[in-house]
């Protein structure tokens, strides 16, 4: 099959062709048809954070089931699929209390060591690492049906792999990580895709305030197609004070999407009394937060949460935004940027990079 590789830190996404296994077990092969590309893979591909190389990245992916392992209970052949980097064994003390986004076992939806490994080289010799179990940048994907959940036929491929990741993090951190209820107050620091689907969320959950905060004017007016209700561009003015100003003393819950200390540390300050934090920015390794511990965090009864995939459950999480864009109370359509082929990965990666893309770029064309 076609495969997009990178083969080392900092290297270039090239097209290969790369051997897949069968289906043993628990596994599924996909026909992928739309895979995402999401900002962590380009981070995965600059910085390494102790990943393999090479390696198949892409972990927003959706498409038709082709083949089921001899154990698979969950999927038929004909299904249609939509992955999820969330990985759980189902039995440890996490999976168990409904926490499956931590579980403890996660390496147990993979393949032993010792067993033929799912991808390979086009001459069989050299193992390729498989992006977080799902290596979606390819024609075909060998997944653990624990990464998997089923959506209705007629969920569009292209809006439907956004939601393994964009949408289960974004809408997941309102939803399930800050419980937002009608009539709260939210602040979403950083308005790409997984803001973006933060602010969808927020409208779904009842926000009443929603307020989106960028340094690019485009993608705050864009914000308001999710959602927004306000917008504060903080190139030009202090987000925290805007932000006070606007809801008489500060938000109910204040999102940081970035990843940078600077904006981690205004979304507690932006915080109200009584109000919260949450940290989803995938921030570089060794960063180190200030927080005054009396004022923001007792005397104000602040919290700081860091978030894991929305706390999100995907079996019962993907199908339900599924049905929510059928509805047409979620919007995805404006998530799409473009759709591009499997040999424009590197090409849209680095218009990524550029700050120009609005939403995703999604290959739908192997």
């Amino acid at each position: 099959m076609k495969a997009s590789i990178v083969d080392e830190v900092g290297g270039k996404f090239k097209t290969v062709d790369v051997e897949i296994d069968q289906p043993q077990g628990f596994e599924v092969l996909i026909s992928v048809k739309a895979s995402g590309l999401c900002h962590s893979d380009l981070h995965i591909r600059d910085h390494g954070f102790g990943y393999p190389f090479p390696s198949v990245l892409g972990h927003e992916l959706a498409g038709i089931v082709e083949a089921v392992g001899e154990t698979v209970t969950d999927f038929k052949v004909g299904d249609h699929v939509v992955g999820c980097l969330i990985q759980y064994c189902g039995h440890c003390e996490n999976c168990l209390s409904g926490k499956t986004y931590m579980c403890l076992h996660p390496e147990e939806t993979l393949r032993k060591e010792t067993v033929k490994p799912r991808l390979y080289g086009k001459d069989g010799s050299a193992v390729v690492n498989q992006g977080f179990g799902l290596g979606g940048f390819a024609e075909k994907a060998l997944v653990h049906q624990n990464q998997l959940a089923k959506v209705p036929d007629e969920m569009p491929f292209d809006k439907a792999c956004i939601l393994g990741c964009g949408t289960v993090t974004g809408a997941g951190a309102i939803i399930n990580t800050a419980h937002v209820r009608p009539g709260d107050s939210v602040a979403i620091i950083g308005t790409g895709g997984v803001g973006l689907n933060a602010i969808a969320g927020a409208k779904v959950a009842g926000a009443t305030t929603i307020i989106a905060i960028d340094i690019d004017d485009e993608k705050l007016e864009f914000s308001r197609r999710f959602g927004a209700t306000h917008t504060v561009n903080s190139k030009n003015e202090d987000p925290v004070a805007k932000v006070k100003e606007i809801t008489n003393g500060g938000v109910d819950v204040a999102l940081e999407v970035i990843g940078l200390k600077a904006t981690s540390e205004q979304a507690l300050h932006m915080a109200k009394k009584g109000g919260g934090a949450y940290l989803i920015g995938l921030a570089k390794p060794g960063t180190i937060l200030s927080v005054e511990s009396f004022e923001e965090m007792v005397a104000y009864n602040k919290h700081l949460e860091g978030v894991m995939m929305g706390s999100s459950d995907l079996k019962r999480d993907i199908p339900m935004y599924a049905q929510l864009y059928l509805q047409g109370r979620m919007n995805l359509d404006d998530l799409v940027y473009k759709t591009i082929s499997i040999d424009q990965v590197e090409e849209a990666y680095e218009e990524l990079a550029s700050g120009k893309i609005i939403g995703r770029s999604v290959i739908t064309s192997f």
